[in-house]
């Protein structure tokens, strides 16, 4: 089989800084055996959901060249300041605004954030034009970007294919496939984690953070085909021993754990089934010749949409807990003014497990430095690795 390579995405805030280092540090690492400007993009799928969909865009949209400008988007990221991406709209949560890229006035989508920033960086600070040429010129065979359906709680697969490419959909009821020419607000609409950042309208319905339901789109990319994945959760090995509670639980740390539990933890069980099905298959070939193998395949692909196949993967987990690094920075933030003397106290408000919800939300460019270095080491640490799993790029 032609070796087909995809990249998952997942969403978590301002964590996503770890999934930029992590592309970059692979970059890195590549160009010091292979530099060749006509060596294969790294990707054919692209899949991501929440802060995850950013990423995948301008990797997308930089199908053309061979590390698809990882420094582009890391000056992305060493930019934020909080001023700009964490400003607090008190009055928005109450009222609503409306929505500038439906420009209806009808439209309000009530939220914590002034979303102003984030638009504009998605808006003006992905290429467009030059992802929807990568598309159409079949440089990547898909970008897949999910989203909340609101009224009905559906995950939809916003999935914009390369010509001749095709996407078995699944025949879950929870999950809609829509083929359509991914946009600033599909993927504005897939980061829209709910209070934080207000829905968006995509034609006739409202639209919020696909993690909610489908955190890190593994399944996606499994049915375009891919034989080789680079996943990327943003949630660290937890620690397994137990806590002693010594009193109840504060705000902070209970919407923290929410959003962990939403965006972050479902990704571990689904790499565990994604193993156990790689076995299985494994023996299957042993065990079964050819024509039983296309009878069990035809069997999947009725009850499915597709048949199963073994894929590779290569698994990158944030090797420090990012909920701790944002902790720790943000207690230093009491000079910066208003904002940041109300973040220093967030940080301060608990114990030492009650940052996460800071972790998702402190869009700063130090803070995004230290999760752009944790990735790029994480892969450095793995070099041998990488180069083995990229090792037919040309």
């Amino acid at each position: 089989m032609e070796t087909t390579t995809g990249i998952v995405l997942g969403g978590g805030g301002a964590r996503g800084a770890y999934e930029a280092g992590v592309i970059a540090g692979i970059t890195e690492v590549l160009a010091e055996t292979d530099p060749g400007p006509d060596a294969r993009t790294l990707f054919d799928v692209v899949c991501g959901t929440s802060v995850g969909a950013i990423n995948a865009a301008w990797v997308a949209a930089h199908a053309d060249v061979p590390d698809h400008d990882a420094a582009g988007l890391l000056r992305h990221w060493l930019t934020l300041e909080l001023s700009k991406h964490l400003r607090l709209d008190p009055l928005g949560m109450l009222l609503g605004r409306p929505d500038p890229l439906t420009r209806d006035p009808k439209t309000t989508g009530r939220a914590v954030l002034n979303a102003e920033a984030l638009e504009d960086l998605v808006e003006n600070g992905v290429p467009w034009r030059r992802l929807r040429r990568n598309i159409d010129q079949g440089r990547l065979d898909a970008l897949v970007v999910t989203a909340l359906h609101v009224a009905t709680g559906t995950t939809t697969l916003f999935t914009d294919l390369a010509p001749g490419v095709t996407y078995a959909a699944s025949k879950a009821r929870r999950r809609r496939a829509v083929r359509d020419r991914i946009r600033a607000d599909h993927v504005l609409a897939s980061a829209a984690i709910p209070l934080i950042f207000p829905a968006r309208k995509i034609d006739h319905g409202y639209y919020a953070d696909g993690g909610v339901r489908f955190n890190t789109p593994m399944a996606p990319a499994l049915r375009l085909g891919v034989n080789r994945l680079v996943v990327i959760p943003l949630l660290a090995e937890p620690e397994v021993r137990p806590v002693m509670e010594e009193s109840y639980p504060g705000p902070v740390f209970l919407a923290g754990k929410v959003l962990d539990a939403l965006l972050l933890d479902p990704i571990g069980y689904d790499l565990q089934v994604l193993e156990r099905f790689n076995r299985l298959l494994e023996r299957l070939e042993e065990l079964l010749d050819r024509r039983e193998r296309d009878d069990l395949d035809a069997v999947l692909t009725d009850a499915r949409g597709a048949p199963y196949r073994r894929v590779e993967t290569l698994v990158f987990r944030p090797s420090q807990d990012l909920g701790r690094l944002a902790r720790d920075h943000a207690q230093g933030l009491h000079g910066r003014g208003l904002r940041g003397r109300i973040i220093a106290h967030l940080a301060e408000m608990g114990g030492t497990f009650d940052a996460d919800l800071l972790s998702f939300i402190l869009f700063d460019a130090d803070y995004a430095h230290q999760l752009v270095e944790v990735g790029r080491n994480d892969v450095r640490a793995r070099a041998a690795e990488v180069r083995a799993f990229f090792a037919d790029r040309r």
